[in-house]
């Protein structure tokens, strides 16, 4: 099933794809893609009900309105750094032994088709497509025994932007970088494990101004989603609508001297095999008064 969130900043309304492509608003069995909803065992009851009632639902033309992030925002958003070998390659740095994490602000969430915003005094920003995760259930100390995927509600397109200048060169502390309005832009679905399918199989590009700039493939990960959901929860309790930023493969501007770094009046598109794609403008920010 294809979950979405149809309507203005704040105000997006919990809407999800019949079995006959069309997007139906289910405003009237929740107030939105959060908590308990998000439970696994719960979207297989929405999706059994949805096939069975759609018809019953209103109707969303969604190419005349806003998509939002596919789940509200206020989770914890942990990305994964370095985690496929030819982005380390290309950044010119090692491998590290265990998975880095670093955290975005939850108020960095965007819609798939929201401008991206380049904050003022920031010249090196730089786009990371990414596989989404979203989790579904609590995770907290999961053990080597059992299934780290029971606890994932989905899977989605994600640009993990960040503003290499701040990340690198102010004190170490990459949630400096990651962390401006927009820089987390989401979906436009939430796509289920059974819709999904296999998510080490999934191909993944960017384009900036219509040049691929990254073009790889969710296999080539360095340590893979089961692993990360069950890792993390070693070090943090995972609830839902918290997303794991998966890490980006090469194609970055980090690491490439040729390659320039978004500017105003640029347009990034990312986009991942069977989870959509989005299709962004950067305008700057000005400096405050």
């Amino acid at each position: 099933m294809k979950l979405l969130r149809v309507g203005p900043p704040d105000h997006e309304r919990p809407c999800a794809v019949d079995p006959d492509g069309v997007v139906r608003d289910l405003s009237r069995w929740l107030d939105d893609w959060t908590g308990p909803h998000l439970d696994p065992d719960a979207l297989a009851g929405t999706e059994e009900r949805l096939a069975a009632e759609a018809a019953g639902l209103p109707a969303v033309d969604v190419s005349a309105a806003r998509i939002g992030p596919p789940v509200k925002a206020g989770g914890h958003l942990i990305s994964i750094g370095l985690n496929y070998r030819d982005h380390a390659e290309q950044a010119g740095m090692e491998l590290p032994p265990e998975p880095i994490v670093a955290s975005k602000s939850p108020w960095t969430t965007a819609g798939p088709h929201d401008d991206l915003l380049l904050p003022p005094g920031g010249d090196r920003t730089d786009w990371e497509v990414e596989l989404g995760v979203v989790v579904g259930r609590r995770a907290r100390y999961l053990s080597d025994s059992c299934d780290p995927l029971a606890y994932v509600a989905g899977y989605c397109t994600a640009n993990d932007i960040s503003e290499r200048g701040w990340l690198l060169e102010r004190g170490g502390q990459w949630v400096k970088g990651k962390s401006f309005e927009s820089f987390a832009p989401l979906g436009p679905y939430l796509v289920t494990p059974d819709e999904a399918g296999d998510p080490q199989r999934l191909a993944l590009t960017c384009k900036v101004n219509g040049r691929l700039m990254q073009d790889g493939n969710t296999g080539d990960m360095v340590v893979g989603v089961a692993e990360l959901v069950r890792y993390l929860s070693r070090f943090m309790e995972l609830r839902p609508g918290d997303v794991v930023l998966t890490g980006s493969p090469a194609g970055v501007a980090l690491g490439s001297p040729d390659t320039p770094y978004l500017r105003a009046g640029d347009v990034v598109e990312a986009g991942i095999e069977g989870l959509g794609a989005h299709r962004q403008h950067c305008v700057r920010v000005r400096e405050p008064a």
